[in-house]
């Protein structure tokens, strides 16, 4: 079955493109072999639960898209916030991704802000997109006004907390992003 080739999860438009039609989909869900995840997107039932079936979705709903600020903090292990939905980044001129479930908040980054700071990570054999930690950190004192200062500085103090400090990266990132000057009195004042 092209499911197991290709993970055991695939959107509908892959299926269609591979060969297997809406009926023969809609058929499988009926029988119990494939579930729906999200509209559009289907895996197989014998599969093991998803372990974090938010990114999961919105990784394969929208596989350019980057996760950031609150679910990325949330991700990284540097905020007692829980998302109330998931927080992702696109190119400039990218129509906003929508979605209703899970919850989603799109945000526009310039390109070069957009580009930097992207690793990739593996949840269920499934390739997400989030920004490492220094630029999440960056990226939160860029939308200070919109995330709230206090989370902010939550997520510095924990970022502190670590054992590996990556400063030039920090500042590299906040030149990227162009929040260098609102950034250093805090940092100076933390780290």
């Amino acid at each position: 079955m092209l499911f197991r080739t290709h993970g055991g999860q695939l959107r509908m438009s892959d299926a269609l493109t591979l060969g297997i039609s809406r009926y023969r989909l809609y058929q499988l869900r009926d029988e119990g072999i494939i579930e729906v995840v999200s509209r559009g997107i289907y895996r197989l039932t014998e599969l093991p639960t998803i372990s974090n079936p938010d990114l999961v979705t919105i990784a394969l709903r929208y596989p350019n898209a980057v996760i950031c600020l609150v679910s990325a903090l949330a991700w990284h292990e540097m905020t007692t916030q829980i998302p109330h939905a998931v927080t992702v980044a696109v190119p400039p001129n990218t129509r906003l991704p929508v979605l209703d479930y899970p919850p989603i908040k799109a945000y526009r980054f310039a390109t070069p802000a957009f580009n930097a700071g992207v690793e990739k990570i593996n949840i269920d054999s499934i390739t997400i997109r989030i920004y490492n930690a220094e630029k999440t950190l960056v990226d939160c004192f860029k939308f200070r006004n919109k995330i709230g200062m206090d989370v902010v500085i939550e997520a510095l103090q924990l970022y502190r907390r670590r054992k590996h400090l990556n400063l030039p990266a920090l500042l590299r990132y906040a030149s990227i992003c162009r929040v260098e000057k609102v950034m250093r009195p805090y940092l100076e004042a933390i780290l």
